[in-house]
């Protein structure tokens, strides 16, 4: 009758009453329906975060053109390069740290922190004045901005288990909305007054600083997100001393009866034993997938404004920034369908796996396209890069998002900030190296056009057939071999 008495004590839940994290559970036990307000916070809180990541690459082209730091037009893509990875540095330097202070003092000031410092840094970069200035803003940008990883820890646990995937996609779809609506606000907003001369005059301070309208706008609407978000909920839970739950548990612990079950649910679980994250080889091996998809991603979000923008003779399309801007909303309007209608029934479907391994093998031929579609002219130029930008920007975030969910399934609640602040160490140094990469080769290219060995026209296309199939093919061999434990865990 005792045994049965401390069962029933063991299966019956315990919230204590001065944590957070348990208000959280016994709010999500009482909810009934979609989570409508929860995902908003989070969609919201994640876009502030993600439009001025690459809001710049519009512009940035000619940005760098007017400090008059590149001698040759042909060497602004080396200077943009370092301007587009100097955020990523900083955000190495301390994605690690701000993991750890989430796990320890909370999720909720990580957040606050990182969007305020959207709001202060990024009005800064509108308003550079020299090369330095800018590279100076955007480090400072990534390096106190540690928001990303904790708020996908956040999101597995504001929600019950049934819409945990859910909310693992609103964070995904709303960081590659915010990489597509970023670029295409920066590309219609600058230079404001040569676009709306009857609105702003080149007198005023848009006219001083044409590039200070699109990085305004972001940081307005960050300020009213991190208002905002003093009111959101903290997740983490914060026990404090013992209660007859704690003596209870060890009562029934027993050698017969605790090892099997925690082995059983390590197994079952695909777990690695706590405080063992780098033998964690489900959670390792989605992170070095992660680093590889985001490396190709942002060297591929740079170099396409740079080569869009840039003039017919060096290999580009000659477009404007407002031509860029409506290429990538008409992404981000594709993007949107995907993934709020499409990509949650495959994953129900198909598992994150599945899902992941397609879009990788779809990529390659889709990638291949790309020089041919430069050889386009009018409507038809249109009508292929549109379509080809909607679906590799549709692949590249069912990628990341069930490489998400497979990350933050690998681990425990008390592990998932750090989980997610090695995840964002790792991402952030090889995306560091995409800009700076993809910008220095594109330079290169520029000034090969007519060479007889890897001519460098058109461009665009040259680099696309160097770097981007043969990444995808390295990434599908790393997809077959690294995610079949995972599959085994996602199957059970």
């Amino acid at each position: 009758m005792a045994v049965n008495d401390q069962t029933e004590v063991l299966l019956k839940k315990h919230y204590y009453e001065n944590c957070p994290g348990c208000k959280v559970d016994k709010l999500k036990e009482s909810q009934r329906g979609l989570p409508i307000r929860e995902l908003v916070s989070i969609w919201i809180v994640v876009l502030s975060t993600a439009l001025p990541i690459s809001s710049l690459f519009p512009f940035l082209y000619f940005m760098i053109r007017d400090f008059h730091i590149a001698k040759r037009e042909e060497d602004i893509g080396y200077y943009a390069g370092y301007v587009g990875s100097s955020l990523m540095f900083g955000r190495v330097l301390t994605s690690l740290f701000w993991g750890v202070v989430a796990d320890r003092y909370g999720r909720k000031p990580v957040i606050v922190i990182g969007i305020i410092t959207v709001v202060i840094f990024n009005t800064l970069f509108g308003l550079s004045v020299n090369f330095w200035m800018a590279i100076a803003t955007r480090f400072l940008l990534g390096s106190l901005n540690g928001l990303l990883g904790p708020i996908r820890a956040y999101a597995t646990e504001l929600f019950r288990e049934e819409y945990q995937a859910l909310g693992i996609t609103t964070v995904s779809t709303a960081w590659g909305i915010g990489l597509i609506i970023g670029p295409a606000l920066g590309g219609y907003l600058a230079q404001p007054a040569e676009k709306f001369p009857s609105i702003f005059s080149k007198e005023s301070v848009f006219g001083r600083f044409p590039y200070f309208l699109p990085c305004l706008a972001i940081s307005i609407f960050a300020l009213v997100v991190s208002i905002a978000s003093f009111w959101l909920p903290e997740t983490l839970h914060m026990h404090h001393g013992s209660s007859e739950l704690d003596e209870s548990c060890k009562d029934m612990e027993t050698p017969s009866l605790e090892s099997p079950t925690k082995n059983k649910r390590h197994k079952f679980e695909g777990k690695a034993p706590k405080k063992c994250l780098i033998r964690n080889w489900p959670l390792m091996s989605s992170i070095i997938l992660y680093c590889v998809f985001s490396f190709h991603d942002m060297a591929y979000t740079e170099i396409f404004s740079l080569w869009a923008v840039s003039p017919r003779r060096l290999g580009g399309l000659s477009y404007t920034t407002e031509d860029v801007g409506t290429v990538l909303s008409i992404s981000g309007a594709g993007l949107i369908v995907f993934q709020t209608c499409l990509f949650p029934h495959l994953t129900r479907l198909l598992g994150p796996v599945v899902v992941a391994r397609i879009g990788g093998v779809l990529s390659i031929p889709l990638l291949s396209s790309y020089p041919f579609i430069a050889m386009l002219t009018g409507l038809s130029l249109s009508t292929a890069l549109n379509c080809a930008s909607i679906a590799k920007n549709v692949m590249y975030v069912s990628i990341v998002t069930s490489l998400f969910i497979l990350q933050n399934k690998a681990v425990d609640q008390d592990q998932r900030g750090a989980a997610n602040g090695i995840a964002m160490t790792a991402m952030s140094l090889f995306k560091a190296f995409g800009p700076a990469g993809g910008g220095t080769i594109f330079s290169w290219a520029q000034k090969r056009q007519d060479a007889a060995f890897l001519p460098g026209k058109p461009t665009f296309s040259n680099l696309r057939s160097w770097l981007l199939p043969s990444l995808y093919n390295h990434d599908q061999l790393i997809c077959f071999h690294l995610l079949k434990e995972k599959k085994k865990v996602m199957c059970v």
